[in-house]
């Protein structure tokens, strides 16, 4: 098939992103749009240039960008990767007591955040934003006094952008949570020592009105004031895919390929290019919503509990939620949430069945179901091709998905897949990639070194030297990375 012209706008793609993180971070899904409305009110109270307010409102939007990767990381080690960085943020007592059951808490901290920082200034290359905007990404957890996260740097050695994002996010978190006077009592316990007591004299004089403001200013008026030049750019999509599949290390790469498998069928069904596209975003986003279900639910090998069954039948709910901030995705993300419907009216969330499945729905629902059944779950082996074909096919007889696409979405199978990729510059060799491949999908050097019949010092020198080539340090940015130059 040809290429999917399926660029989108970028604020709207930040947006997602937004989402993406607020629901990884147990918030409000209008969390970052807010606390980047008000860094750019404490920015502007400060006198900063025009790009540093550009650089606080991008920076606010994709705080939490590198949520996903870091997921892994925050559920090994204190659980509930969601409620415990809800209870971080709001500085509520489970915190100090998830930090206490850490040999050394500092130790559990520091890697986690260095994946995200590096993430997150990753993503923001990506979009082509500003090399400050970057700057600021790769450092949001260090702080005024040298106590932050991962390098503890001191003041002068920190874009002072960070200060205002972390004074600004927890005005946010602080003042839904407390009400203004503790929140403005709580961030004054931080002078000196999370942020300058400059930037909090000014949270002291203007919060309660920056606040009462916020509250009236509606979503355009907060478009208006957050789409800053450099986010009016067209930027490809696939980014979105790529960060919601970092969220689990064994579903890397699978937003992409359902979106290439639903273009294909959706090809095959109707000459409409628009379709085609369409369809494409949706398998690319169709994931949003699983950012707001924990790890552990996800990495379940038995039974879910039907408290947990509810979370997960709430992922398309949350795709759907995400449609309606994100503009020129809203299409997209509509469609997206039908996923996992199915035209008996077994499926979820709307249980809508056949009547309220148009052809695009039926196309993307098959699609998620055949790209997932060939690919390994905790909580089964995958399927052969074969085997996979023949379950598709007994469930489209037995109505829960339409024949004629399932015919067309097989006999797509073996097309080259649609997809934008970054222009390469990285050259690996077959040993590298076969590397890069399993630690991707969360492989020790221990287990790739068994996969691959090597020692794992081997494994380890050919990890450095795709760090070295990617020009990253972790893992999830590796992955990131390679994602998008098509090297995974």
């Amino acid at each position: 098939m040809q290429d999917i012209d399926s660029g989108v706008n970028a604020y709207d793609a930040v947006k997602a992103l937004a989402f993406i993180g607020d629901l990884s971070m147990g918030q409000p899904t209008d969390h970052s749009v807010r606390t980047a409305w008000l860094a750019f009110q404490l920015a502007r109270a400060l006198d900063f240039d025009a790009g540093g307010c550009d650089t606080v409102r991008e920076a606010s939007l994709l705080r939490w960008s590198g949520c996903t990767a870091n997921a892994a990381g925050f559920a090994d080690a204190f659980g509930d990767d969601i409620a415990s960085r809800e209870a971080m943020l709001a500085q509520r007592p489970s915190w100090p007591e998830l930090l206490a059951r850490q040999s050394d808490p500092a130790l559990a901290i520091t890697p986690l955040a260095q994946i995200h920082c590096e993430v997150s200034g990753e993503v923001a290359r990506m979009l082509s934003l500003s090399d400050q905007t970057q700057a600021t990404l790769r450092h949001i957890f260090e702080a005024w006094d040298g106590s932050g996260f991962p390098e503890h740097l001191l003041a002068q050695s920190v874009p002072h952008t960070v200060f205002v994002i972390a004074l600004a996010g927890d005005l946010e978190v602080f003042n839904r949570v407390y009400g203004v006077e503790q929140a403005l009592q709580l961030i004054g316990q931080r002078v000196d020592s999370r942020y300058p007591a400059a930037f909090v004299a000014q949270a002291n004089s203007h919060a309660a009105a920056w606040l009462k403001e916020l509250d009236r200013t509606d979503a355009a008026g907060l478009d208006d004031a957050l789409a800053t030049t450099p986010l009016q750019r067209a930027t490809p999509p696939e980014l979105i895919a790529d960060i919601i599949d970092l969220k689990l290390p064994w579903m890397t790469g699978y937003s992409r390929e359902v979106a290439a498998t639903a273009a294909q069928c959706c090809a095959r069904l109707t000459p409409d290019p628009q379709a085609a596209n369409l369809v494409y975003q949706a398998g690319l986003i169709h994931g949003i919503g699983r950012a707001a279900v924990p790890n552990a639910i996800w990495n379940e090998p038995g039974q879910l509990s039907a408290s947990e069954w509810e979370k997960v039948r709430l992922v398309p709910y949350w795709t759907a939620r995400a449609g309606k901030q994100t503009g020129t995705l809203k299409q997209a993300a509509e469609l997206a949430s039908y996923a996992y419907e199915r035209l008996d009216e077994t499926g979820y969330f709307r249980s809508s069945g056949a009547a309220g499945m148009p052809l695009e729905a039926r196309i993307l629902a098959a699609a998620v179901a055949a790209v997932a059944l060939r690919a390994p779950r905790p909580w089964r082996a995958a399927l052969s091709p074969a085997d996979a074909a023949a379950l598709l096919r007994e469930q489209a007889a037995n109505g829960r998905f339409d024949p004629q696409v399932v015919d067309a979405l097989l006999a797509s199978e073996g097309s080259p897949p649609a997809r934008a990729c970054m222009p390469q510059k990285v050259r690996l060799s077959a040993r590298e990639t076969d590397v890069l491949r399993l630690i991707s999908h969360g492989a020790s050097n221990k287990d790739a070194a068994k996969e691959l019949a090597l020692s794992p010092s081997t494994v380890r020198t050919h990890v450095e030297s795709l760090f070295r080539k990617l020009e990253c340090s972790t893992r999830a940015a590796a992955t990131l990375k390679a994602a998008s130059m098509g090297l995974l």
